[in-house]
């Protein structure tokens, strides 16, 4: 397989020239992926998540298919309004992601630099960017985006709508929650709306965003059931999974797709016993590492139970005032505002899952990640839970250097096993 994709790889990068060719290649590709998922996949997977990995792909390739139909999007955009029009997002950390699957994150990032992007913007935007530059990335219909978590949103996605003269909106989320920052935000929504009406000349209808709202609250009841079960049970998981559900927590929850899976999740979870060291992923995934996909990768002795960014927010929103609700979320989400709300959410996850050790990736280009780690850090001491830190790059293999990653992790595991489980 490793061959296989190498290959296409350079298939890809030769005809470079050629955007509607790369276009098409990647297209292509990731329909044969899907079928490789959907009649071959993950055997050792449970349901659930080969179930996952197959609506990843559907997703993924939604806008592709219909570009008239979509626009792009980032991970904590408000995407109900988009499902409630019957419109794609293209959720852009997902294409980098991708795009580093098929090997070609170094060519794309190379351009983007060479156009004056700068190398220390994360990695995740210099891929988009530079695949935009080079004219691969097909024209949507206009661009969304939040101020959460990362301060280069705002920019990128800034960038995106110049460079393809489509309109966007970015919803600027204040940091405190008050009836003044709900209104706020809702105006803000009300705009967005207005823009993507005119950029695709669908109208928006509010009843069908309650019914959107009233499946995302089904999604997420589902989800809190699968945590209940995490205390006593560790199921099989993997790092790419694990990002997988990134799909599913944020751009397309309130999609039947998501509340199915989430259905079969929480069956799946009772199937399997409580097992080995329950380790607990803070922040991007880097899924090509492979000391992380040794030691995590349906790892029977180290089990992911999870990763801090699929547990934002686990809360109910009120469908009879839709807006009001996805503005509440916004501002509520763990991510947005004060550190210290990301922490207590994590030490509240380490304590109710019982995890034995957790671990923080540091992205490149990421200063959220660089800049709260050492606070994380001091919590969890006062926990007694042992606490790794990783500098690397989800997206760019050239920013991560595998053997000293070895080296840390081994490390680790080995000191847990020394301790003992913990609870």
């Amino acid at each position: 397989m490793e061959k296989i994709i190498r290959f296409y790889s350079d298939l890809i990068k030769r005809n470079l020239n050629k955007p509607e060719v790369v276009r098409s290649l990647i297209r292509f590709g990731l329909e044969i992926a899907k079928l490789w998922v959907d009649h071959i996949g993950e055997k050792d997977a449970p349901g659930s998540l080969r179930y996952l990995n197959s609506i990843c792909f559907k997703f993924m390739l939604e806008p592709l298919r219909d570009p008239g139909n979509s626009g792009f999007v980032n991970l904590l955009a408000p995407t109900e309004i988009l499902h409630s029009m019957d419109i794609y997002p293209l959720f852009i950390e997902a294409y980098s992601s991708f795009a580093s699957g098929f090997y070609c994150e170094d060519t794309f990032i190379d351009r983007a630099v060479t156009e004056g992007i700068s190398d220390t913007l994360c990695s995740y935007h210099k891929t988009f960017l530079g695949a935009l530059e080079l004219s691969i990335l097909p024209r949507l219909r206009f661009a969304i985006t939040s101020s959460i978590l990362c301060d280069g949103n705002s920019n990128t996605f800034r960038y995106v709508a110049n460079r393809y003269r489509i309109p966007y909106s970015i919803i600027d989320v204040p940091y405190e929650f008050s009836d003044g920052s709900v209104r706020y935000v809702v105006a803000q929504l009300k705009e967005m709306i207005s823009v993507v009406e005119s950029a695709t000349g669908k109208r928006f209808d509010i009843d069908r965003l309650r019914e959107v709202i009233r499946l995302e609250n089904m999604t997420r009841e589902y989800l809190r059931a699968y945590i209940e079960e995490l205390k006593e049970h560790t199921m099989p998981n993997t790092i790419t999974l694990e990002m997988y559900k990134l799909f599913v927590t944020h751009p397309y929850i309130g999609r039947a797709e998501t509340l199915k899976f989430f259905e079969l999740l929480k069956e799946d979870v009772k199937r399997y016993p409580d097992s080995g060291y329950r380790i607990f992923w803070v922040h991007i995934l880097p899924y090509y590492l492979y000391p992380v996909q040794r030691y995590l990768n349906f790892n029977k002795e180290f089990k992911l139970i999870g990763c801090d960014l699929n547990f934002d927010y686990l809360e109910d929103i009120d469908e009879k005032k839709p807006l009001e609700a996805i503005a509440r979320k916004l501002i509520l989400n763990v991510n947005n505002g004060d550190f210290k709300r990301k922490i207590e959410n994590i030490k509240r996850l380490v304590i109710d899952l019982k995890i034995d050790g957790v671990i923080h990736f540091c992205q490149w280009g990421c200063k959220q990640s660089f800049g709260g780690f050492m606070l994380l850090k001091k919590e969890l001491e006062k926990l007694d839970v042992p606490f790794l830190v990783i500098d690397g790059d989800a997206v760019d293999r050239r920013n991560s250097p595998e053997e000293q990653v070895n080296t840390r992790l081994s490390a680790f595991f080995e000191l847990l096993t020394q301790r003992g489980k913990r609870w």
